[in-house]
């Protein structure tokens, strides 16, 4: 049976969350607020905006309500995962072929994770998140809502990442340490003590260079 997907967020992020969907065998559409200013991305069309698609699923009885949002800022990620479950729509969780799972891991609806990541035993990932190219979520690990685990990404066992938080290419986490909610770790950066809410936190090792 055909399997229908809607991606709501039309960007480079979107590309390649389409392209996974379509390896997993699903005929993908687009909806981006962009739209009608952008009609397309690559070769494929855009139906809309988020409340068109919400509008067709309210009067179209036969759509597919299966959706997944491909939209990499944290905040406004979650704004429309919390939109669609509203209105009844099944937000999806996408893993890529290649991405190794561990069976005692948990992934949350709405997750997306890319090629080659890797996602160990006993680790939890939360609802509407982004694990990355190649990132690596070792034993344990707990990784809250909406946060994104940005491409060559090393989480050491027991590493905790709260929500909305973003940890960025190719940094390393030492084990045990605690991410707070809504943090960005700089590119490259290397974390060997806990950093707490609502910062900025760079180098290596990493220091809060700013609150937000």
């Amino acid at each position: 049976m055909t399997k229908e997907l809607a991606i709501v967020g039309a960007s480079g992020h979107g590309k390649v969350i389409a392209d996974i969907a379509e390896q997993l065998g699903f005929i993908v559409s687009f909806y981006d607020d962009a739209y009608p200013s952008k009609t397309h991305i690559e070769h494929w069309p855009i139906h809309g905006t988020c409340a068109d698609l919400i509008a067709l699923n309210n009067t179209n009885a036969t759509l597919s309500n299966d959706v997944v949002v491909a939209i990499g800022n944290n905040e406004i990620r979650q704004q429309k995962i919390e939109l669609l479950r509203k209105n009844r729509f099944n937000l999806i969780t996408l893993i890529h072929p290649t991405a190794v799972i561990s069976p005692y891991a948990a992934i949350a609806s709405g997750t997306v994770v890319f090629s080659s990541a890797v996602i160990n035993a006993f680790a939890k990932v939360g609802v509407g998140c982004i694990i990355n190219t190649a990132a690596v979520v070792e034993h344990d690990c707990t990784i809250d809502n909406f946060t994104h685990i940005c491409p060559n990404v090393a989480l050491a066992g027991g590493v905790s990442v709260g929500a909305k938080s973003w940890v960025g290419i190719s940094s390393q986490v030492k084990q045990l340490i605690t991410i707070g909610d809504n943090c960005i770790v700089g590119a490259g950066s290397t974390v060997i003590k806990n950093i707490p809410d609502n910062v900025t936190a760079f180098g290596s090792p990493a220091v809060v260079i700013k609150s937000h």
